[in-house]
């Protein structure tokens, strides 16, 4: 659904399994608006990744086909085991982010963390 609003204020859409890619427009703008946007290349919800731009998914693909992949694995689950992930993270000292499961899983897919 935000792809498809995206896509009615200048945004684009493209398959490339295993999900649906939207970037630009709208779908740019309400990522730069989101906590920390401006530094969000993409994110996935299900099979439907939305990015900024075609450049930024072409960077993030392998990332974010791996954050696909755990959503088929844990379904209605995912956004649940990632949020209290993050939150045991932050509670234990170490950062929500980057020392998330869900995140070191992707990063070490698409060749390991990129900056520290």
């Amino acid at each position: 659904m935000i792809g498809g609003v995206g896509l009615c204020f200048g945004g684009r859409a493209r398959v490339r399994r295993p999900a649906i890619e939207f970037y630009d427009g709208g779908v740019k703008w309400l990522i730069q608006r989101l906590p920390h946007g401006q530094l969000t290349l993409a994110l996935t919800l299900g099979h439907t990744i939305l990015g900024q731009t075609d450049a930024s998914l072409d960077i993030s693909r392998k990332h974010e086909a791996v954050h696909v992949r755990q959503y088929e694995r844990w379904g209605p689950f995912m956004l649940p085991a990632y949020f209290l992930s993050s939150v045991y993270m932050w509670l234990t000292g170490r950062r929500f982010y980057r020392d998330n499961p869900f995140e070191r899983e992707a990063y070490d897919a698409d060749g390991g963390e990129q900056d520290a």
